[in-house]
């Protein structure tokens, strides 16, 4: 159990630094800035209930804030996704094909969002 713990922990922050680096545009980066706001509060949630919480308690509200910060994300890559002829005004980049490594990281970051929000939700205190 103290392994998952420490994986919990480490996936938490790789996501939170992807999602520092993956703020794109101004709608996009409203949504992005909103899922970092959730993960950290997700974080300092979790670190809070570790020192709290009584023995068997699940982290439900630590694994909410987590899921909704991947929904956020998911929200912010899809408009983009969908959007992006409007975003981005050069045609080059277009017509490159090019997103940029922004873009890839965003979509790696979502499903290890969810994950550990699932993972945070089934995980319980042990002493």
């Amino acid at each position: 159990m103290a392994y998952l713990l420490m994986f919990v922990t480490l996936v938490h922050l790789i996501t939170l630094a992807m999602l520092f680096i993956a703020t794109m545009e101004k709608a996009v980066q409203v949504l992005m800035v909103l899922s970092v706001v959730f993960s950290s509060i997700s974080f300092l949630v979790f670190l809070g209930q570790l020192f709290t919480k009584s023995k068997g308690g699940l982290f439900y509200f630590t694994g909410l804030c987590q899921v909704f910060a991947g929904l956020t994300a998911f929200a912010a890559v899809l408009i983009y996704t969908l959007h992006n002829r409007d975003i981005l005004q050069d045609s080059r980049e277009l017509t490159l094909g090019h997103f940029g490594y922004c873009y890839i990281l965003a979509w790696t970051c979502i499903p290890l969002l969810l994950i550990s929000g699932l993972m945070y939700i089934h995980l319980r205190k042990k002493e």
